[in-house]
């Protein structure tokens, strides 16, 4: 007689549990590697966000420029020698700008006209006072040394100059703040003088924020202050 053996199902049982808590930790550890790597992508993600938001606030702080014209540009007429013997522009902060360091070390002034071109005639800043008006500015830029001698007297500078003075400083400073104007002024030597129709161009360079350009043509000279716009 064939005797037949029942199996054990105890032990079955038992081999299954097992398998079923193996199969449930690499299940758990698929998911925590899963949750680590997407920590990880997003966390990249981030940063890169944030990288991309900050080149973008810098460049575009960079393009947009820290001066910005603040009235008209007038000039000295000379109607004796039918030419230009200095020029203002008048500037502030733009609108959303920072305080603006214009010493000399952090700015230049480029000028070129139909004649001459130099890459940087600035020479500093009158910041102990502030001025009315650019003859009084003069006055003082040539007790400083900017210029050699006042626009328009005898043969003039020695060479054609930039600098920059207030008509409103709370500080006293060479900062350029917010409510503060301050003028670009630029002194010709005699043979550097433009005539009527010649077009003139500055381009103010700071050390931050893109160069201020202003251009404008010279009017016919039939008076001692002109308007150029």
């Amino acid at each position: 007689m064939e005797v037949r053996r029942t199996p054990d199902n105890k032990h079955r049982r038992t081999r299954r549990g097992v398998v079923g808590i193996e199969s449930a930790i690499v299940l758990i550890a698929f998911v925590i590697v899963a949750a680590a790597l997407s920590f990880v992508v997003l966390n990249m993600g981030f940063s890169t966000t944030q990288k991309a938001k900050s080149t973008i606030t810098s460049g575009l702080g960079e393009a947009s420029s820290a001066l910005e014209i603040a009235g008209q540009v007038t000039a000295k007429g000379n109607t004796t020698a039918s030419k230009v013997d200095a020029y203002t522009i008048p500037v502030k902060i733009a609108s959303g700008g920072s305080s603006i360091d214009v010493t000399a070390s952090k700015t230049a002034v480029k000028y070129f006209s139909k004649s001459v071109t130099y890459d940087n005639i600035f020479k500093g800043v009158l910041e102990s006072t502030t001025y009315t008006n650019m003859d009084a500015a003069m006055t003082a830029a040539k007790t400083a040394g900017y210029i050699s001698e006042t626009p328009g007297v005898g043969a003039g500078p020695s060479s054609t100059a930039a600098f920059i003075y207030f008509t409103t400083n709370v500080n006293n400073n060479s900062i350029v703040d917010a409510g503060e104007q301050a003028v670009l002024a630029i002194a010709y030597k005699n043979a550097d003088r433009p005539a009527a129709l010649d077009q003139i161009s500055a381009e103010i360079i700071l050390s931050s924020g893109a160069p201020l350009t202003v251009v404008r043509n010279v009017p016919t000279i039939t008076d001692t202050v002109l308007n150029l716009g």
